[in-house]
């Protein structure tokens, strides 16, 4: 992830460390009561997977910049359907620190505002997927349908994020605006890609009979609520 450096200058920034401070407080509260239902090494394992992942999705898979941000291939609702809500949040916020720490130093100022960016929509499709998905339905037999509404939920949300940060820092001048039009058209584009991934991904899951019962996937990828 990566908002632009400036676009929200020194005066103004506080706000993204409240906002992250607030994202940051929930995923405790969700990982503390995973650990709770399921213990602390099933946390952990699946928190480690999902950060690598979320690193390869940053460093490793394309990324386009466009507008006020870049477009990147950030898979939410894969991450929520097969870790569940906390190693997801914990995944993209440890992968999205790794690469300011490492690789894009420039970014570090931005981190409150990228971390909000990520987390907020991924706690958005946690209670939407209470909606849409039936309680007596796993994971790996949703459909298309459902997982186009994750992914456009969680897509939707990041464009909304970005667009709220580039108008808090810069205003609503045209050329803002033509940016931040601009990004969210590019990156919306995701959501053609992400449910077809979601679906093949949980295909997969589906023949891994295996995992069942694993520490390493969220337990409703197998067995209803």
């Amino acid at each position: 992830m990566h908002i632009e450096p400036g676009l929200v200058d020194s005066t103004k920034i506080l706000l993204s460390y409240a906002t992250a401070t607030a994202a940051l407080g929930y995923t405790a509260k969700l990982a503390w009561d995973m650990v709770r239902q399921e213990g602390f090494a099933a946390l952990m394992a699946r928190s480690v997977i999902a950060a690598l992942l979320v690193f390869a999705f940053f460093e490793v898979l394309p990324t386009h910049p466009v507008g006020v941000s870049e477009v990147h291939l950030i898979l939410g609702s894969t991450l929520l359907l097969v870790f569940g809500a906390a190693p997801a949040a914990i995944g993209l916020a440890v992968g999205l620190a790794i690469q300011s720490l490492f690789f894009a130093p420039g970014d570090l100022p931005q981190f409150g505002m990228n971390v909000t960016t990520l987390l907020v929509p991924l706690f958005t499709i946690q209670a939407l997927a209470r909606r849409v998905i039936a309680p007596n339905t796993p994971y790996v037999d949703i459909r298309y349908a459902q997982a186009l509404k994750l992914s456009v939920a969680y897509q939707g949300g990041i464009v909304v994020w970005v667009g709220f940060w580039a108008l808090y820092g810069q205003g609503v001048g045209a050329e803002n605006l033509s940016s931040i039009g601009t990004f969210g058209a590019a990156y919306m584009t995701v959501v053609l890609l992400e449910p077809l991934v979601d679906l093949g991904v949980l295909a997969l899951a589906k023949q891994l009979h295996r995992l069942k019962g694993s520490p390493v996937v969220e337990p409703r990828l197998y067995s209803a609520a």
